[in-house]
């Protein structure tokens, strides 16, 4: 079980090349199971529809957004934290991911985020990891 940072969704609609696609991709295929809390949903959406964030490459357009985000949530395991940790992380718009994993039992987040980058997260059992190590370690297992 993974949680992935909306940085990486952002990545993957921003073009259908890299590993965040492939990653997204898998996701929506049912073949990487992976959990969201409303928050972490809320925040993909609310990145996701920021005017000009996709760019002019996007395989998404803007009237798209909803289709393909509700592909996502249909295959994801929603769960609802019980509890917060904020301030936690130097960002705390990053605590929400390390709330979703906690409550889902997930053991790595996905992100190419700095912040997570805290002594503290892997006190928590939490492995962070970028999609493209993500990728590369399903190939290898394959």
């Amino acid at each position: 079980m993974i949680v992935v940072d909306a940085n990486v969704v952002l990545s993957a609609f921003r073009s259908s090349n890299g590993a965040s696609h492939i990653l997204v991709r898998k996701m929506i295929g049912g073949e990487v199971p992976f959990s969201v809390s409303p928050a972490v949903a809320l925040e993909y959406e609310d990145l996701l529809k920021r005017p000009g964030i996709l760019g002019d490459n996007s395989w998404v357009r803007h009237d798209e957004i909803d289709t393909v985000l509700d592909a996502v949530f249909s295959r994801a395991r929603l769960v609802s934290p019980w509890f917060r940790f904020r301030p936690f992380l130097n960002d705390p718009k990053d605590d929400l991911y390390i709330e979703c994993a906690l409550a889902a039992g997930a053991n790595i987040i996905v992100s190419s985020d700095r912040h997570f980058h805290h002594p503290a997260v892997e006190a928590f059992g939490l492995k962070v990891i970028r999609a493209g190590e993500f990728v590369a370690e399903m190939t290898r297992r394959r």
